[in-house]
């Protein structure tokens, strides 16, 4: 029987509408809830705070994590690991949700297969990238906090006609740096999960700018290439001015978009439900706009995105 649940949690717009959800459901059901502060590292180190409804009060528009977040190599050696379940051991904690993306869940499901601990994951990740998800929560948001940035680049690349690379986010996967390429009607966008030819990129440049053509704009997933390098290139190959800006952080941030924070809720209220009914090792995903239970050994291997569509309408209309 769940008594009591623990929380751990990842930093991007969306996560704390998630947890509210957790919290305001468990305590329907009369199952105390804690958050486990700064992630791995706090299960490690018995940082608990208690959770109730008027703690999670006023917290779905913000974004990031009220819980902090933080990555634990200490989770990665067996010392660490039996820290964390003493603490889970010590508190009387019967289940754990986890919000984040493959590097959390990947840590969950260790808990669970190799300590027997009850356990749920819930997507969280601007990349995208959980396999058997269609979406995670945070990556709405940080498509749409990018896409803003990218609005006023744009004015500026036309108005002093120059060239400019945009470095998004996305080390191994590129769905951040599609999605805003082609919402923000981008000239060309470089991949991680495709090769790239700069050549060609610039005789496009300079056949544009034969036909008048004045401004440009590509954007540069960081995992592919570097906007300084790409944009250093650019100059040295068609001799015209460019410029670079890189997102960073930013992308991290912000309020979290409606979807996202509808996500997160239904999200967490399924985390909840599954395991009061004895579901373990899962992640709630929603799919075809249902949610369903995956395995997390599945959730957690590499998630194999195919934008040849996407980069061919994005090529047909630039």
């Amino acid at each position: 029987m769940v008594k009591k649940i623990a929380v751990i949690t990842r930093d991007c717009a969306g996560v704390n509408a998630a947890l509210r959800a957790v919290v305001r459901t468990a305590s329907g059901y009369q199952v105390e809830v804690v958050g486990i502060l700064r992630g791995y590292d706090g299960l490690i180190d018995n940082r608990l705070q208690p959770l109730d409804r008027r703690s999670v009060s006023g917290i779905i528009n913000q974004g990031g994590t009220i819980l902090k977040s933080a990555r634990s190599e200490r989770f990665l050696t067996e010392e660490g690991q039996k820290q964390a379940l003493k603490t889970i051991e010590e508190n009387k904690i019967d289940g754990l949700i986890v919000i984040g993306g493959n590097g959390s869940l990947t840590a969950a499901h260790l808990l669970a297969t190799k300590y027997g601990l009850r356990v749920m994951g819930i997507p969280a990740t601007i990349d995208n990238d959980v396999n058997g998800v269609d979406f995670c929560i945070g990556a709405d948001t940080a498509v749409n906090v990018a896409l803003d940035a990218l609005d006023k680049i744009r004015d500026t690349a036309t108005s002093l006609e120059r060239i400019f690379v945009v470095e998004v986010m996305g080390r191994d996967c590129g769905y951040l740096a599609m999605k805003v390429a082609l919402a923000g009607g981008c000239e060309d966008v470089i991949l991680p999960e495709q090769d790239f030819d700069l050549n060609e990129i610039c005789r496009e440049i300079q056949r544009g700018n034969a036909q008048g053509k004045v401004s440009w704009i590509i954007i540069v997933a960081e995992g592919k290439a570097r906007a300084q390098d790409v944009a250093t290139a650019i100059t040295l190959l068609t001799g015209l001015e460019t410029r670079i800006a890189v997102l960073g952080h930013i992308q991290r941030g912000g309020r979290p978009t409606a979807f996202d924070r509808i996500l997160g809720t239904r999200l967490g209220e399924a985390a909840v439900q599954a395991l009061l009914v004895g579901h373990t090792d899962r992640c709630v995903s929603l799919k075809n706009e249902k949610i369903e239970l995956i395995p997390l050994e599945m959730a957690i291997q590499p998630k194999r995105l195919i934008f040849q569509d996407d980069y061919r309408l994005l090529k047909l209309l630039s």
